[in-house]
């Protein structure tokens, strides 16, 4: 018996030995020319099905490397060092090969890589690192003189469209950073198609979070889909930028001018733009943060309320969407510097410019009511001006170690004026009810200023932080327009009934003034668990003149309108709490956490002197949980959830009359709402295989949810009142994903896509309860090819499935098929010349609501001479719209209403153009 314990414990230590086999990879990093050992190269093993990262070390003194501890099966070693092209190679441990030497590993310099060196292996193209997606712009070919606007198009999960619009994991990009500073403000395209492409180190692209969360590290649910482009070091010293001009027919032209000077930490920038082809310059958006009526909430300093702050005329945005013909003339200047050993800096932005906008429009309207359908034709013609300049400036200051100080200080100055003529029938079940028309002038003047001081310190105590932003805003607008309307109405049989005439002027006088503070503390109670607490009051007076005059005499509008003139003084106070947990620990992050408001109003008739107070409390809870599995593969969760009141035009419209077929009643016993949304979203990449997958989606639902009920007369006048509705829940969604893989044998990317949304509302019409339904749906695939110098291209497309229906006529909807498709193609021919096209197909099928269907193909073409050793010259000849194809065209599906809008837009021309892009940099290698 002892024999055989002893066999048995001998067996059992043979077969532990056997199994606790110690596998392990080796060698020397080592340079391939100069043979130089590369001391403290990084040494990575990756597991072969999944590039996941195994074990990572650093290469010692002589080069020598060995990584113990692995287990049996198929690896890649993956070796780099700063300024050398990266090594990999595949291998496998098993139980006949328990040592893995690799010898010399011949690491080759990326400046003799083109010349002479064949590699096994390519850079890493991107990185996770936490919720920012990196990629190594030196990974990715592009073309001399190309912009960041083409780099951004080779990366995975970003698209750029032909107007230069991006979007980045599913979500719209609104903001470039430079090196982390903003550049000329809210202008995307003035540094994707004028910062070069080779200038740029990395892209980062994340969800910008608002200062008071950058600062603490807990997120307080504000974000902006972000790009930053950090620039490399050799790029920071000299001067460069682009001078173009071009011609057309059609009266078609285009110029632009941008100058950058860069020093270290100091950048100057000033362009300056001007045509009307609608590319150049068009991108500029004010962020009219102060406008609007009725509630609104700023996540970071807490609530403001403003209350007519909208003119009673339609006015002019100062934006262009496609519809219509622009001319833009815009320029600017930019500076930023850091300075005292980086305790000080500065970011300057100054904007002017205008923009003329003229052109038609013709819209179908199907309105389905519980009875009847209601079909109108509405002709529209416009001009439409605006001139605007604007100045910000953010310093930002290092009091010591522990304590910094942000000031931020804007102000915007806009004239507008706005000439509109509108034509339209109405008919119920084909028989004419009313004609109408409009004429329509407004000018606008507004001032906007606003100042912000955000203070923030760190104690001694990792974690424990305090911080307090203060900010003021004022906001001021004067209007004076002229309405002129005339309205037909008919019987039953047809026949004209009566008619209604308005010939008045309208003034309006608006100011408002804000004032807010909120204070954080944040006290951490372990390494991994924190608490933030914060505390807001907001404080806002507002005054809201309206005035509308008839005539007395042809020409003399001095007889005052009593019922649709008012003087509206409003005072608010607001104090908000809330308290949040944040647990942060190894590849978890979890926060949750609630604010809650108390919020008093106090509106003023300022003619009769009776007031309509209100007071109520916000609740606006909200969660966020992210794991990470690896450096590469993330997943996140958000819950938001939101308490909206109702507007005062909801609860006390002001009696105007611009559109007298519409009118709008006021119920002051309306509830808020509550909002619930829930996000996920999910990233995954493999470095070796250049294999990318994003996921991404949105649910949102609404309790209590406020909606409208309409009721139409016979001859088709609306009138409007908000109701809450209970016992149903409005409700929206939106899922899109994205999936790419590199085939590198034929080197072509491929990729499928998906995008979905939908919604379902409700609201009464005629007293009859409607819910519609509107889904969309957009499957696609899109292929990539990129050859230096030889060729490049992209194809992507797919059907469209639209899905849009009313409860109230269940035999008439807006279903339908269609399809999109987008293709371009570059090609590098010999003596420098380079054919190029980009072609757009829309279709979209006919409907029971609306018995056509549409189809276009936008084609467009270029020939490019490039001259110069460095090609930087260039003369182009541009086609845009060869096929003359360009019609403005859209449908659009709302409550108990189905649109179909057609317009005027810009067709087809010949351009021929002349860019030079000039660079002149200090030089010099990047530091390792």
């Amino acid at each position: 018996m002892r024999y055989l314990t002893l066999c048995c414990l001998c067996f059992l230590l043979f077969s532990a030995g056997a199994f606790a086999q110690n596998y392990s990879a080796k060698g020397i990093a080592n340079d391939s020319v100069e043979h130089v050992k590369l001391s403290n190269a990084s040494i990575a093993i990756l597991q072969a099905k999944d590039s996941i990262l195994v074990k990572y070390t650093r290469a010692a003194a002589d080069g020598s490397f060995e990584i113990t501890g692995l287990s049996k099966g198929q690896y890649i070693l993956l070796a780099s060092y700063p300024e050398y092209a990266d090594y990999t190679e595949s291998f496998s441990l098993d139980s006949a090969h328990l040592v893995h030497n690799f010898g010399r590993l011949n690491l080759s310099s990326k400046t003799r890589l083109l010349k002479e060196v064949i590699v096994k292996g390519t850079a890493a193209q991107m990185k996770i690192k936490g919720d920012t997606t990196e990629f190594n712009a030196r990974a990715f070919v592009t073309q001399p003189n190309a912009k960041v606007e083409d780099l951004l198009k080779q990366l995975p999960g970003i698209t750029v469209d032909k107007d230069g619009k991006i979007t980045a994991q599913g979500e719209t990009v609104n903001k470039v950073l430079v090196d982390g500073e903003e550049f000329f403000g809210d202008d995307p395209t003035l540094v994707t198609k004028n910062i070069r492409a080779d200038m740029v180190d990395k892209v980062q692209v994340y969800d910008k979070k608002s200062d008071q969360a950058t600062f603490t590290g807990i997120d307080d649910g504000k974000k902006e889909k972000t790009i930053n482009i950090k620039l490399r070091e050799d790029k920071k010293n000299g001067m460069f930028g682009k001078v173009e001009a071009a011609d057309g027919t059609q009266d078609i032209y285009e110029g632009q001018l941008m100058f950058n000077a860069f020093k270290a930490k100091e950048k100057f920038s000033v362009y300056g733009t001007i045509g009307n082809t609608g590319k150049v310059g068009l991108g500029w958006q004010d962020s009219q943060k102060y406008g609007g009526s009725g509630l609104e909430y700023d996540d970071t300093n807490g609530f403001f309320f403003i209350s007519g702050s909208n003119d009673d005329l339609d006015s002019f945005s100062g934006q262009y969407n496609g519809q219509g013909i622009p001319l833009a003339r815009n320029g600017g200047v930019h500076y930023d510097s850091k300075w005292n050993n980086d305790k000080e800096s500065i970011n300057l932005n100054y904007k002017i410019g205008t923009l003329n906008v003229d052109g038609t429009s013709n819209n179908i309207t199907q309105n389905n009511l519980p009875d009847s359908v209601l079909n109108s034709t509405t002709k529209q013609s416009y001009h439409n001006y605006m001139f605007r300049h604007k100045l910000d400036v953010v310093y930002q200051l290092k009091l010591d170690t522990s304590s910094n100080l942000k000031i931020t200080v804007g102000a915007t100055s806009k004239h507008s004026t706005t000439a509109e003529n509108r034509t339209g029938t109405e008919l119920r079940n084909d028989t004419l009810i009313n004609s109408n028309t409009r004429d329509l002038t407004n000018t606008v003047d507004q001032k906007l200023f606003n100042a912000s001081v955000f203070y923030t310190h760190k104690f001694k105590k990792t974690g424990r932080t305090f911080s307090l932003n203060v900010s003021e805003a004022y906001s001021q607008s004067t209007a004076n327009g002229y309405l002129k309307s005339e309205i037909d109405f008919y019987n039953k049989q047809g026949q004209l009934d009566s008619a209604q005439k308005i010939n008045e002027l309208k003034t309006n006088d608006l100011q408002s003034q804000t004032l807010s503070a909120n204070a954080t503390y944040t006290e951490p109670f372990s390494k991994a668990l924190s608490l933030i607490v914060n505390y807001g009051l907001n404080i806002n007076s507002s005054t809201a003149d309206r005035q509308t005059f008839n005539q007395s005499a042809p020409g003399i509008y001095n007889d005052k309108v009593d019922s649709l003139s008012s003087d509206y003084k409003l005072n608010q106070l607001a104090n908000q709490a809330g308290a949040a947990l944040n647990y942060k620990k190894g590849k978890i992050n979890f926060n949750f956490g609630t604010k809650v408001s108390d919020v008093s109003f106090r509106e003023i008739d300022q003619f009769t002197g009776n007031p309509l107070d209100r007071n109520f409390i916000d609740w606006n809870p909200q969660a966020r949980f992210q794991y990470r599995f690896s450096q590469q593969k993330s997943f996140s969760i958000n819950y938001n959830g939101r308490t909206t009141q109702p507007t005062l035009d909801q609860i006390q419209p002001l009696r105007v009359n611009n559109d007298p077929l519409n009118i709008v009643l006021g119920n002051p016993d309306l509830t808020p709402s509550f909002s619930n949304n829930i996000s996920v979203f999910y990233n995954s990449y493999k470095v070796i295989s250049d294999q990318s997958l994003f996921f991404g989606g949105n649910y949102s639902f609404t309790s209590n949810p406020i909606i409208s009920h309409v009721s139409y007369s016979g001859t088709g006048v609306s009138t409007s009142q908000y109701f809450n509705l209970s016992g149903k829940e409005t409700s929206s969604f939106n899922l899109w994903g994205n999936a790419n893989r590199k085939i590198q044998k034929i080197g072509i990317n491929i990729g499928v896509n998906m995008d979905a949304n939908g919604n379902v509302f409700y609201n009464y019409v005629n007293n009859a309860l409607n819910m519609t339904k509107n889904y969309t749906f957009n499957p696609g695939i899109n292929f990539g090819k990129y050859q230096e110098k030889k060729l490049d291209f992209n194809l992507s497309g797919g059907p469209t499935y639209t899905l849009s229906q009313s409860s109230l006529q269940p035999n008439i909807n807006n279903n339908g098929w269609g399809a999109r498709a987008y293709f371009n193609f570059n090609v590098y021919l010999p003596g420098k010349f380079q054919v190029g096209s980009n072609s757009e197909y829309q279709y979209t099928a006919k409907t029971q609501s609306f018995p056509t269907d549409f189809s276009r193909v936008l084609l467009n073409a270029s020939v490019t001479k490039s001259f110069l050793k460095t090609d930087n010259l260039k003369l182009e000849i541009r086609a845009n719209d060869l096929l003359n194809q360009n019609v403005g065209f859209s449908r659009d599906a709302s409550a108990n209403l189905i649109t179909q809008n057609s317009y005027t837009t810009i067709k087809r021309y010949f351009m021929l153009a002349v860019t030079y892009d000039f660079s002149k940099m200090a030089g010099g290698a990047p530091k390792k």
